[in-house]
């Protein structure tokens, strides 16, 4: 835990000195949202385990805790980065692969709902209805511009999974929290978009130029929508049964994928697209964690350890990375 806590009490320090210095403030990164995603999804992971392996209870809450942090300081930034340089922010809201990253603002609050559930349920009820209602507009908005301005087809990448898969992700909280039949229809319309997005995705990366460097960690986004989606299902339907596990299994088999070109993704130089990386992992180990849960064999522990434990080197080695972006002024440099 401590190679997790550390580097990000380094990050909001050096971020809440950054608006200081304006011109800076202008290009901070939409995709910096991806940082509450991948350190809540691992939270949720500690969390899972702590009911599946009795890890201890304490490191889920305080990830978790951190995300919600880091969510209300990224908000914070990007509210003051709007007002001051409002040109600068609708040219995010335009651009083809950063326009993505609005989907990870409501996902990070739906993870925040997780977050307060088991302390205030009213509370984490309130939020998870506006991050539903705000990532259904997000999609909605996302859908209608892929539509009135048709794009290259280059410019079709994973993180557009974000803001239109990112619905399958509502039941896997909303169940818990009582709202069943918003939860369904999330899960509809995420999986819906999701058939249709991942042939036009998988047709542009077999066919197209190949993704440039920096948007190469961003592959990894594709095992997020299966591992999310298993879970989700088996909160539907009530339990991890064969309609969960056989999406499971396509969760597994892109986790494999992505193993095998993990050497020639990590080749490319540090970016926030490394965060890409953060949040499918830690949604493949919760799934991984719960699949084992309802279907147990002897070798289950230690696997799911070691799985933790490489979501876990993944997401600190990412804070790392960023807090390196930080302190050099490079996270608020102009993109290249």
């Amino acid at each position: 835990m401590g190679g997790v806590s550390m580097p990000s009490q380094g990050v909001p320090q050096a971020a809440l000195a950054s608006p200081a210095r304006d011109a800076g403030l202008a290009h901070l990164p939409l995709p910096l949202f991806a940082l509450p995603m991948g350190v809540g999804g691992l939270g949720l992971a500690w969390r899972e385990a702590a009911r599946v392996l009795t890890a201890p209870a304490v490191v889920g809450e305080v990830l978790l805790g951190l995300a919600v942090l880091f969510w209300l300081l990224i908000v914070c930034l990007h509210l003051l980065r709007f007002i001051r340089h409002p040109a600068a922010f609708a040219a995010d809201l335009k651009h083809p692969v950063r326009s993505a990253f609005t989907g990870a603002i409501t996902i990070g609050l739906m993870i925040a709902s997780a977050a307060v559930t088991p302390y205030w349920a009213n509370l984490a009820r309130a939020v998870w209805t506006v991050a539903v209602l705000g990532h259904l507009a997000i999609a909605l908005w996302t859908v209608r511009d892929l539509l009135v301005s048709p794009r290259d087809p280059s410019t079709l990448t994973p993180p557009l999974l974000i803001p239109l898969v990112g619905n399958i992700l509502a039941p896997v909280f909303g169940i818990k929290l009582g709202f069943e039949t918003a939860s369904v229809l999330m899960f509809g319309l995420g999986a819906a978009l999701w058939l249709f997005l991942q042939p036009l995705l998988l047709l542009r990366l077999m066919s197209a130029p190949a993704l440039p460097a920096k948007l190469r960690p961003t592959l990894a986004i594709l095992l997020a929508p299966p591992a999310v989606g298993a879970l989700a299902v088996a909160e539907l339907m009530g339990g991890f049964g064969s309609v969960p596990l056989a999406m499971f299994g396509f969760a597994a088999f892109v986790a494999l994928l992505l193993a095998l070109l993990a050497r020639d993704l990590v080749r490319a130089p540090f970016a926030l697209s490394a965060w890409a990386w953060t949040f499918p992992v830690a949604a493949f180990t919760v799934a991984c964690l719960a699949a084992a849960n309802a279907h147990p064999a002897a070798w289950h522990a230690p696997a799911l350890w070691a799985l933790l434990a490489l979501a876990s080197a993944i997401v600190a080695i990412v804070l790392v990375g960023t807090a390196r972006l930080v302190s050099t002024g490079a996270l608020l440099a102009p993109e290249g």
